[in-house]
């Protein structure tokens, strides 16, 4: 179960995909497990679990609210955290009672995948995590 890894918000896809290929090619032996350039989506599994996601951040801007702000990495965010639940309202409750900041709530996402359904805060810190199920 990917239960937690990393996810890389990334600008120009192209090159990261061909960029990240690369490294975990050489470094962890893996090739990806899926590309998707229409969606701007690639991951890397790494003895069975997600090593790495990599995912447009045109898309996650949108789906959070900032996309009107500069493309500079100080206000668009380059990286989130994801946490794979059973059930996203209830980590969502969970999250913002610990402090979290809901900034959006739990919704199916069919475009990102056929049965995915997310939310999106931000930790007391301001890092953005996305809970997922699917």
């Amino acid at each position: 179960m990917d239960a937690l890894y990393p996810r890389l918000l990334v600008r120009d896809f192209p090159a990261s995909v061909a960029f990240y290929q690369a490294v975990m090619r050489d470094l962890h032996g893996v090739e990806p497990v899926k590309v998707i350039p229409e969606a701007s989506y690639a991951n890397w599994d790494v003895d069975g679990q997600a090593g790495l996601v990599l995912f447009g951040r045109a898309a996650v801007s949108a789906a959070v609210g900032t996309s009107g702000l500069p493309e500079s990495a100080a206000a668009q965010d380059a990286a989130m955290l994801v946490m794979r639940v059973d059930d996203v309202e209830a980590a969502a409750a969970c999250l913002t009672g610990h402090g979290a900041r809901l900034v959006a709530p739990p919704q199916d996402r069919p475009a990102w995948g056929p049965t995915l359904r997310t939310a999106h805060l931000r930790d007391p810190e301001g890092t953005l995590i996305e809970l997922q199920s699917y």
